[in-house]
């Protein structure tokens, strides 16, 4: 019997993108088993959702997956209006896919950088945070922070689009199919950069779907399975875009596949931005939504109608749903249950990370342990959504 030896990989380590640990048990440099052990990063996000007004809760939701907060905030917000039997006015569902593509295009770029560079490959990591920086910037703009926005609320947003963000978006566009292009020459024909990505974490559709593997990672195994066309939400049924397959189910594929999506994020940004209606970005629906700013000086029913709200919340009728939208990293999907009250009774979230880290016991198995960084890396997860 061949004698084998256990190593630990994480939980500090770089490559494991997040307070991750694998205990890898190793024959020779051959993994022969992965056990991937998480809980290191809990933080109770779900539980203290609970304690929460519906709208304080939002909050919650951006602590999840830190680099697309902006679809954390639309699966919960999506999943109370339902219970509201709420629809938004067409602005508010045009700036929310808007803020939600460019969410996806930043998240993705954020990947690309520290993937390439988990692989010795710096250059890219610099080109993919330049193109982010803009992003963030249009986040700042919006909503006044760069990172946790909260920009999405139960019944519109926090604010209307200021007037320079179609300047600034419209800049974005131009310049982005150079960085795409940069990418590309850097890292499409790269012998490094394919010689460690080719054939490796290898992953086919039915295995896929056997772990519950959705997004990029289940697409890259040939699957088109997207939910803003398969299950549209917040207008999605409006716009025109393609889903990107691939058919090896590796890491090359992996990572071909986010690049033609952010792409096609890029021709949804245009498309929002080009045919915005004008009119409420938020529902008229006092009961819901706070009163203009402006009518607090003149009114005494709004001043008092805003105290209530802040201080209360509103109360969502009792019932349960199931609202699932498409994040960067696959099916989130969020269920709410309420009681009657101005607390959700109970929020669970079906995080794509949870169940693409479960697949690493597949992916590494008959690897090489040098292999496993590019392994792992190619799922792109998200602690922050695993530890809720």
């Amino acid at each position: 019997m061949a004698e084998t030896t256990v190593v630990n990989m994480g939980p500090q380590h770089p490559a494991t993108h997040g307070v991750l640990r694998l205990v890898l048990e190793l024959d020779g440099e051959t993994v022969v088993r992965c056990v991937p052990e998480i809980g290191y990063l809990h933080t109770g996000i779900e539980k203290n959702a609970e304690h929460h007004t519906w709208q304080q809760a939002v909050t919650d939701t951006d602590r999840m997956d830190y680099l697309s907060p902006l679809m954390n905030n639309l699966g919960f917000c999506l999943a109370a209006e339902r219970l509201l039997d709420l629809e938004v006015p067409p602005r508010c569902r045009y700036i929310r896919v808007l803020m939600s593509e460019l969410s996806r295009i930043a998240s993705h770029l954020v990947w690309l950088g520290t993937y390439a560079l988990d692989l010795g490959a710096q250059s890219v990591y610099f080109y993919a945070f330049q193109a982010r920086e803009a992003i963030l910037d249009m986040y700042e703009t919006v909503s006044g922070a760069r990172m946790n926005l909260s920009y999405i609320r139960v019944g519109g947003l926090q604010y209307d689009i200021p007037p320079q963000l179609p300047g600034m978006v419209e800049r974005f566009l131009q310049e982005f199919p150079r960085w795409v292009h940069d990418f590309r020459a850097l890292l499409d024909d790269n012998p490094i950069f394919v010689g460690r990505t080719r054939g490796i974490g290898l992953m086919n559709a039915e295995q896929c779907m056997n772990f519950g593997v959705t997004g990029p990672s289940l697409r890259a195994a040939g699957v088109a399975f997207d939910l803003r066309k398969s299950a549209p939400y917040s207008g999605y049924e409006q716009f025109e875009f393609d889903v990107p397959t691939r058919a090896e189910g590796d890491c090359y594929a992996r990572y071909a596949v986010r690049l033609d999506e952010m792409e096609q994020s890029a021709a949804i940004v245009r498309q929002a931005i080009d045919g915005l209606p004008s009119g409420q970005w938020r529902s008229p629906d006092r009961k819901i939504t706070l009163p203009p700013r402006e009518e607090l000086k003149t009114s005494m029913e709004s001043l008092i109608h805003h105290f209530k709200l802040a201080s209360q919340g509103f109360r969502v009728p009792a019932g349960e749903v199931y609202q699932a939208i498409e994040s960067p990293r696959g099916e989130l999907g969020f269920f709410v249950a309420s009681d009657g009250g101005t607390h959700p009774y109970r929020m669970h979230v079906r995080a794509p990370s949870y169940y693409n880290t479960q697949a690493l016991k597949h992916m590494l198995d008959g690897q090489l342990v040098a292999d496993a960084v590019a392994a792992v890396g190619s799922l792109d997860m998200i602690m922050g959504e695993v530890d809720r």
